[in-house]
C-alpha cells in the first residue's frame, strides 16, 4: 500500500470509529514496523496515529498499549491512548491497524539530547518507571542468570552465519561493505565480550520493563522528561537493560569526553526513583549495556535481510553505534570507578 493511500485509510478511520473529523493527516516519525501520522482536528488538537498492516502481531499491541496505561495509572507521564468509540485500544479497517493516542507537543526525542540537566531526568524518569513496573500484574522482579541479559555464545552464532551470507551474497554499496568489515571485527572481539560479562555478578534482577526502551521512545521537553512512549508488550528482562539503553546511547557516548560523570548523575537520580533496585545491578549498567551492544547486529544486518531498509540515517546510526562500542569498551573500568563512587 502506498503512503498515500495509507494516509486515505487513517483519514477514513478517524471519523468512522473514533468520531474524530481530521482536518490534517500528515507523516510523522515512521517507526521499525510501522507507520506513524499526526492528525490535527477543527479545535487545533493534534492526536499521533501509530499504523501497521492488518497482518501483523495484533494480539500483541492492545497488551503493549495497556502496559502504557498501567504505568500512566502509576504517574508515568506516558501519552494517554483513546480508545475507539466501541472502547477499543486497537481498530482494524482497510487491511490497516491503528490505534490513537494524545501528541505530546513541543517535544524532541532523547536521539542524541542529553546535555545537562536532562541527564538526571532521565534517570529519574526510567526510575519511576521501573518503580511502577515493578508492580504489574506480569510478576513481581526475581533474578535471571546474567546469560539471559545477553547470549554470547548465541550471538556468536548470528555473528557466524551473518559472515558466510556476506560472503557469499550479492550485496553491494558502500555501508554493506563497512557492515560486513564490522560484522567480522565483532564476531573476532567476542572473546572479549564474553571476558566483559563475566565480571558481572551471576545473576541480576529482571522484572516488568518497557521492553524496547530507547532514545527514539522517550521524549524530551526542555530539561525534563515528556515521557516513555511506545511499549512493548509486558514480559521480564535486566532492569540494568533499559536505563543502559538511555544514557549509553551510542550517539550521546562518543560526544564527549564527561559522559563517565554524566552516567553517574543520571543513575544516582535513577536510583533515588527507584530505590528498591540493587547497587550490584546499577553498578552492571555500563558493562551490560557495552557487551549488549557487541553483541546486536542492527543495523549490519539491514544489507543482507533488508536492502530497503539501507538508508543514509540507520547508515549513520550504524557508524556511530560501532565507534561508541569502542568507546564504551575502551573507558569501561573508568565509567564504572565513578559510578562507585557515586553510589557508595
Amino acid at each position: 500500500m502506498s503512503a498515500e493511500s495509507d494516509v486515505m485509510v487513517v483519514t477514513d478511520i478517524l471519523p468512522l470509529l473514533y468520531r474524530i473529523v481530521p482536518t490534517s493527516v500528515v507523516d510523522g516519525q515512521r517507526g521499525a514496523a510501522t507507520r506513524n501520522y499526526l492528525a490535527e482536528d477543527s479545535d487545533g488538537r493534534r492526536r499521533f496515529i501509530k499504523s501497521c498492516p492488518a497482518g501483523a502481531d495484533l494480539p500483541a499491541e492492545p497488551e503493549a498499549l495497556e502496559s502504557g496505561e498501567f504505568a500512566r495509572i502509576g504517574g508515568v507521564p506516558v501519552p494517554a491512548v483513546q480508545r475507539s468509540s466501541a472502547n477499543d485500544l486497537i481498530v482494524t479497517a482497510g487491511g490497516t491497524a491503528v490505534s490513537v493516542m494524545e501528541c505530546v507537543d513541543g517535544a524532541q526525542t532523547a536521539e542524541g539530547s542529553l546535555h545537562g540537566d536532562r541527564w538526571a531526568a532521565a534517570g529519574e524518569a526510567v526510575g519511576c518507571l521501573h518503580r511502577v513496573l515493578a508492580r504489574h500484574p506480569a510478576g513481581p522482579p526475581g533474578q535471571i542468570p546474567v546469560r539471559e541479559v545477553c547470549d554470547v555464545a548465541r550471538a556468536g552464532q548470528h555473528l557466524e552465519k551473518l559472515l558466510t551470507r556476506y560472503a557469499n551474497g550479492t550485496t553491494r554499496g558502500e555501508f554493506a561493505g563497512r557492515a560486513g568489515q564490522a560484522v567480522e571485527q565483532r564476531s573476532g572481539a567476542l572473546p572479549q565480550v564474553a571476558a566483559i560479562f563475566k565480571a558481572l555478578p551471576p545473576t541480576l534482577t529482571a522484572q516488568t520493563v518497557h521492553g524496547d526502551l530507547a532514545s527514539p521512545d522517550v521524549l524530551l521537553r526542555e530539561q525534563g522528561v515528556a515521557g516513555p512512549t511506545d511499549f512493548r508488550p509486558p514480559r521480564h528482562r535486566s532492569a540494568a537493560w533499559e536505563p543502559g539503553r538511555i544514557v549509553l546511547d551510542p550517539r550521546t557516548v562518543p560526544a564527549g569526553p564527561d559522559w563517565p560523570a554524566d552516567l553517574a548523575e543520571a543513575i544516582a537520580a535513577y536510583r533515588e526513583a527507584n530505590p528498591g533496585l540493587p547497587v550490584e545491578d546499577l553498578l552492571s549498567v555500563p558493562r551490560g549495556a557495552a557487551g549488549y551492544m557487541a553483541c546486536s547486529v542492527y543495523p549490519l544486518s539491514d544489507p543482507v535481510d533488508n536492502p530497503a531498509a539501507v538508508t543514509p540515517e540507520p547508515e549513520r546510526y550504524g557508524r556511530t553505534r560501532h565507534a561508541a562500542i569502542g568507546v564504551l569498551t575502551d573507558r569501561l573500568e573508568e565509567a564504572e570507578g565513578v559510578l562507585r563512587d557515586c553510589l557508595s
